[in-house]
């Protein structure tokens, strides 16, 4: 794109500061995890404390000094910062520095543009990436005070600046427009799964916390799954069967991290809802994380952003195997499931979290004994279809008795194709 600078090396020095306030607080492993999710080089790490950050380059002029001479000494072609700076700091740290310069969003947006499969994706990416960038364009061309002037040379009168943000408003407006086409084609498509009843599960939770692979687990898919931070981008949906439930949809999605820019959580709105309109939410946790609580909370506080924190959740911790647990089910006092503990690379405890999700979207169940009259045949066939026969047998003047046991929407969903009403039907009690 227009506004990308020339591309140089991935060997990247590192710098993260350590400040006070515990919104401004970032983890420095998991920033390391970034980098190398990246395809960057790490070479050194810079750490440092400061009460606040610095209006001109973020960092104090000692800490700005350490950092020229690594990169000096490593010949480093990158610094990337655990913060997000601002455009003015971003632009004065490449003048002192004399290499590129990047922030912990535009780091998480670089990962993302590799990661993005989709057409959707790839829109939703770019658009973060257009919108980010719209205030960091005089970056690019302060060599440049208006457009050359000469004979075939000059321009309508505006600066390259103004020329470029004319630019940028449009591809802007160009994707939001196809957005807005993929988002009513999602929206059909969600329509039709809420006519027919079918409930939606949603997977979410950290990055790397084991999603894609739980998702291959349950589905026998082939989503990509990898030990990297946003391995996912791109939503997928899988059908489920669920006993006593019927079918599902079961949707891997995009993995959270703490201080997720707003930009992004706006681009990727319409692959978000996918979480906030799902009948339930797995909310996967790494339980051998050392930051799991503080995992726990980050995406829970990007649940309450999509507006989707009202939505009923099961909590999934995943990774047992790293901590030589055994799968289990907790409970609340009323037995229902509120936690369950498997490995999903294993494969152990994913027969308890099926039984878990059953229960909790469970719906009122039709089971007894049905006597049907041989011109029935055509209900006997569509129970059978529906999976909903446990037994069959006849008595001794012939009729057909049925052990049925499905859930109510179904067989009342049946009865209605075979125009029989349910009144006309005889239960019997076994003795």
């Amino acid at each position: 794109m227009f506004f990308e600078r020339e591309k140089g090396g991935e060997t990247a020095v590192l710098v993260h500061i350590d400040l006070p306030e515990e919104s401004a607080r970032e983890d420095s492993a998991e920033f390391l995890e970034l980098v190398r999710s990246a395809g960057a080089e790490p070479l050194a790490l810079i750490r440092g404390s400061r009460s606040h950050p610095s209006p001109r380059f973020f960092v104090g002029e000692g800490k700005l000094e350490e950092i020229r001479a690594a990169v000096k000494e490593h010949e480093a072609e990158l610094v990337l910062f655990n913060h997000s700076l601002k455009p003015s700091q971003e632009r004065n740290l490449e003048a002192e520095l004399q290499c590129r310069v990047l922030d912990r969003t535009g780091l998480i947006l670089d990962i993302f543009a590799q990661r993005a499969r989709t057409y959707e994706g790839k829109l939703q990416v770019e658009l973060a990436q257009l919108e980010f960038m719209s205030t960091r364009l005089v970056r690019g061309w302060t060599h440049l005070e208006r457009q050359k002037g000469g004979i075939g040379l000059r321009g309508p009168g505006e600066t390259q600046l103004e020329t470029d943000r004319r630019l940028l408003r449009g591809r802007i407006s160009a994707i939001h427009r196809r957005l807005k086409k993929v988002r009513v084609q999602r929206e059909n498509s969600r329509r039709a799964r809420v006519q027919a009843e079918i409930p939606a599960v949603s997977l979410v939770g950290y990055t790397n916390a084991g999603k894609s692979t739980l998702f291959n687990s349950m589905t026998a898919s082939g989503v990509y799954a990898a030990d990297q931070l946003f391995a996912t981008l791109d939503p997928t949906l899988r059908r489920l069967d669920i006993n006593d439930v019927g079918p599902v949809v079961l949707a891997d999605t995009v993995g959270f991290i703490r201080h997720l820019p707003h930009k992004l959580v706006e681009a990727f709105q319409a692959t978000l809802q996918e979480a906030s309109e799902a009948t339930l939410l797995l909310h996967l946790v790494d339980a051998a994380s050392l930051e799991r609580d503080d995992n726990i909370h980050q995406v829970e506080e990007v649940l309450a952003e999509i507006e989707a924190d009202q939505v009923p959740t099961l909590m999934v911790f995943n990774k047992i195997d790293l901590l030589e647990q055994q799968p289990r089910i907790d409970r609340d006092d009323e037995g229902r499931p509120l936690r369950v503990w498997l490995s999903a690379v294993t494969g152990v405890g994913i027969d308890l979290l099926l039984q878990a999700i059953s229960e909790r979207l469970a719906t009122v169940l039709v089971q007894g004994s049905l006597r049907l009259q041989p011109d029935q045949s055509r209900l006997r066939a569509g129970l059978f279809q529906a999976e909903g026969v446990l037994a069959d047998t006849y008595d001794e003047e012939g009729h057909c008795l049925l052990d049925v046991r499905l859930p109510q929407k179904d067989f009342r969903q049946l009865l209605s194709q075979l125009d029989i009403a349910e009144e006309s039907l005889h239960w019997v009690t076994k003795p």
